[in-house]
């Protein structure tokens, strides 16, 4: 299994150091922007004047909340890195396993003296260190530069809003795994799910500006995500919330793949897709 592990990682290492430097250099900018931001002559007219329907649609309900820190962490990092990340998780969570069967590798794989539990085990692992490390990478690009600036929050508390911004990417990524093995294909599941998140999304902007969307919001995992406010105290109920629904999701994924009959080659279709339910 440890083998296994290391052997995922090292196939995601090309995408852990893409994202993470990309998503990295854009978290430095935004830590060394706060100054010019905060210190900018009219600010408070300039943020006045701002219709407050799109000030609520980017997550900020008060317009003048992005000159605090822990406003400013949501306005312009948390509110929509669910999203941005998320495509990489997304991505990574549908090849995971199902990635490997259409490319005629996971028969040959499963052939070697190695459980489908422990390979099961052994990948998802991977995509939780994998999505972990871009995580800890950013959260050090908005640490360690911030001494240098007015941002007055601890180490600690920058790192409190990574926590359910994790909890969110493991969710939606385990949705997609799920419908990796439930639908024909790695490529339409991760459609459908990165279509859902962004979905998720845009209700959740709309309900700022409608609160009749509340009874609806309430039924999807953004509803509670806190985001860059989690860095004055994080909501342990919704995460721990988060946390089962991603391992019920898991565990799930986890049956289908057991008695999931691999195929050889190719993406299938509705056809095969059919003859493997039946076959259930």
């Amino acid at each position: 299994m440890w083998a296994e592990f290391k052997h995922a990682l090292r196939r995601l290492r090309g995408r852990i150091i893409g994202w993470s430097i990309g998503v990295g250099l854009y978290s430095l900018m935004m830590v060394f922007m706060y100054d010019v931001v905060r210190d900018m002559m009219g600010i408070e007219d300039l943020l006045a004047a701002y219709p407050p329907e799109i000030m609520a649609f980017v997550g900020v309900t008060d317009a003048f909340a992005i000159m605090t820190p822990a406003g400013y962490l949501e306005a312009y990092f948390f509110n929509y890195m669910t999203v941005i990340i998320g495509i990489f998780v997304i991505g990574a969570a549908t090849g995971m396993l199902v990635g490997d069967e259409e490319r005629g590798l996971l028969d040959l794989i499963l052939a070697h003296p190695i459980s489908r539990t422990a390979l099961f085990a052994s990948r998802a692992l991977a995509l939780v260190v994998a999505t972990a490390v871009i995580l800890l990478v950013n959260w050090l690009c908005w640490a360690i530069p911030s001494g240098q600036t007015q941002l007055d929050l601890s180490w600690g508390q920058f790192l409190l809003p990574f926590i359910p911004l994790l909890a969110q990417l493991l969710l939606f990524g385990a949705l997609a795994l799920l419908l990796s093995f439930w639908l024909p294909s790695a490529r339409l599941a991760g459609m459908i799910t990165g279509a859902l998140l962004v979905g998720n999304y845009l209700l959740m902007g709309l309900y700022r500006l409608n609160d009749n969307l509340e009874a609806i919001v309430k039924l999807t995992p953004l509803y509670y995500y806190q985001g860059g406010q989690a860095a004055h105290g994080l909501e342990w109920g919704w995460l721990a919330g988060a946390v089962v629904a991603t391992l019920l999701l898991t565990a799930v994924s986890w049956q289908l793949f057991q008695r999931r009959d691999i195929r050889v080659g190719g993406e299938g279709g509705w056809g095969s897709f059919r003859l493997r339910r039946s076959r259930a």
